[in-house]
């Protein structure tokens, strides 16, 4: 039961932050887009549709949190995108956040 409430929790938080945890896959090497969709399922159970993903990578980029390039890898063009140090300084931000909420600072108030 308490498996279960866990992967619960973990899908909504994972659902609602969906550009911080895509941040933090990629802050751990620099992926493509079918690769963060598969990555996603494996790790979080969270499926996620090309026209929800590509759209969030371009604002992301546009926000200055990734930078992409073009890659070609056996006759096959792919757009691998890299973290930025504005998007680590996110998901340290992130972090923070949720120290401070699991000390309960953010209710003591």
């Amino acid at each position: 039961m308490a498996q279960t409430f866990k992967e619960e929790l973990v899908q909504r938080i994972v659902r609602n932050l969906l550009d911080i945890h895509i941040l933090r896959l990629i802050q751990t090497k620099p992926m493509w887009g079918y690769m963060i969709i598969k990555r996603m399922k494996t790790l979080f159970g969270v499926k996620i549709r090309h026209s929800a993903l590509y759209p969030l990578l371009n604002s992301l980029e546009e926000r200055g949190f990734l930078r992409s390039e073009k890659q070609t890898e056996r006759g096959r063009v792919r757009r691998v995108y890299e973290i930025t140090s504005r998007g680590i300084q996110l998901i340290e931000s992130y972090y923070d956040s949720l120290r401070d909420q699991l000390q309960l600072l953010d209710i003591k108030g």
